[in-house]
């Protein structure tokens, strides 16, 4: 029997609680009517969620490189900083959506409507920008349950398994890590 496949199925349990728990919030934060009112400028955490992603991204590149050379130890050190970097950055996120108001490409005026004439004055970089965003979104979205599961199997000795759901799993996680900085600094210049 290849790992511990009863810790296995206990946290795949805890695994889908977490994402739905996830996707509860994160439906939930974009609600207007959910705004938290905060005396805290929290405008500093958009560069950091760039930040963070980016940390994940070159981690993921690290973890390939150190199992495809046979270093499983390095490989885990790295998975385990793009899962806290992954941890920080939702954490940020969430209260950043939570207490300010959602910044839209175009909006030049920074007044939060983006005009006719603002969106003709973006031009085709908005489409460019929205693709990027919503495959970002519905890949994050998505992904997050199978992440914990590759994580599960590799935590647990699930090998095969592990090897398995990563090859799939791995290029999903970073594009999302990839793309998250890109929508930022795409966005960068609407920031009020």
């Amino acid at each position: 029997m290849e790992g511990n496949k009863v810790l296995g199925k206990k946290l795949d349990i805890a695994a889908v609680i977490i994402s739905i728990a996830v996707f509860a919030l994160v439906y939930i934060m974009r609600q207007p009517s959910m705004k938290i009112d905060s005396s805290i400028d929290f405008s500093f955490l958009p560069p950091l969620h760039a930040l963070f992603n980016s940390i994940v991204a070159v981690a993921l590149i690290l973890a390939l490189y150190f199992v495809k050379n046979n270093n499983v130890k390095a490989h885990r050190k790295m998975i385990f900083v793009a899962m806290s970097f992954s941890f920080l950055f939702l954490l940020s996120y969430v209260v950043y959506h939570f207490t300010t108001l959602e910044t839209r490409y175009g909006d030049f005026d920074h007044n939060f409507i983006v005009s006719d004439a603002e969106k003709a004055q973006a031009g085709s970089l908005r489409i460019v920008y929205f693709i990027f965003l919503a495959t970002h979104i519905l890949l994050a979205a998505s992904s997050l349950p199978f992440i914990l599961f590759t994580f599960i199997r590799g935590f647990t000795g699930q090998v095969t398994k592990h090897r398995r759901l990563a090859k799939i799993v791995w290029p999903i996680w970073f594009y999302v890590a990839v793309t998250g900085p890109i929508c930022y600094f795409m966005l960068k210049p609407f920031y009020a």
